[in-house]
């Protein structure tokens, strides 16, 4: 299988008060999905705008025909060995686990893939929670409804490649074991919490938080991994 390509990677770059500077061990990644436009470039030209302060990711994945940018590249903001916040966990969360805060961020790698989420079905048509149409060829219908939503945008194959790349290189650099734990993955996982090493998503750590969706070509990926 191919391997990950430094060279083939767009780095974006964000201004140094946008993101943490701090070089910190990893253990853990997460996988999210921006719920906007498939440009990375243009997701972290906003990152970059925003007044949110240090919230990114490292890498953020393009999805089809996106401007400035082509479908499975991998926009970097930052180097993975910094960090900044891409969780948003609560320290109430943590205390009804009955667990010690931490801030998870700092020790861990986030993936953003840019796809709009859950879709709504009206006729025969798909549209996602602003309004937009989606085609139905990029339209993924799970068998079983995951968070009261059966509609997702398509993650694009070319995506699912260049996490499977991003998965394997941070693997031989941080050992970061990526198994896939079917209970640490679709809802709040303790160990996910707890910070122990692994491979997660943003449902693993917030309840409110669909993405990613348990969409069965992604799955059968992290499965070979």
């Amino acid at each position: 299988m191919k391997k990950l390509n430094l060279s083939e990677i767009n780095f974006v770059g964000m201004e140094v008060d946008q993101y943490v500077k701090q070089t910190t061990s990893k253990d853990q990644i997460y996988l999210h999905h921006t719920a906007g436009n498939s440009s990375g470039v243009r997701c972290i030209e906003h990152w970059d705008r925003d007044s949110r302060g240090r919230v990114a990711t490292c890498v953020v994945i393009s999805g089809l025909d996106p401007k400035k940018s082509k479908n499975g590249e991998i926009c970097q903001a930052f180097s993975s060995k910094y960090w900044a916040y891409h969780l948003g966990v609560k320290r109430e969360v943590f205390s009804s686990y009955n667990i010690d805060y931490k801030i998870l961020d700092k020790n861990s790698i986030g993936v953003e893939i840019c796809n709009w989420g859950y879709l709504t079905k009206r006729g025969e048509k798909y549209y996602n929670y602003v309004n937009g149409e989606v085609p139905r060829d990029q339209v993924t219908i799970l068998d079983e409804s995951y968070k009261r939503h059966k509609y997702f945008h398509r993650y694009t194959d070319e995506q699912i490649e260049s996490v499977r790349q991003l998965l394997v290189f941070w693997r031989e650099r941080y050992n970061i074991d990526l198994t896939y734990n079917e209970c640490d993955f679709w809802e709040v996982s303790k160990r996910a919490l707890r910070g122990i090493n692994g491979l997660y998503t943003h449902n693993s750590v917030r309840s409110d938080k669909i993405d990613i969706y348990p969409c069965p070509r992604m799955i059968k990926m992290l499965k070979q991994l």
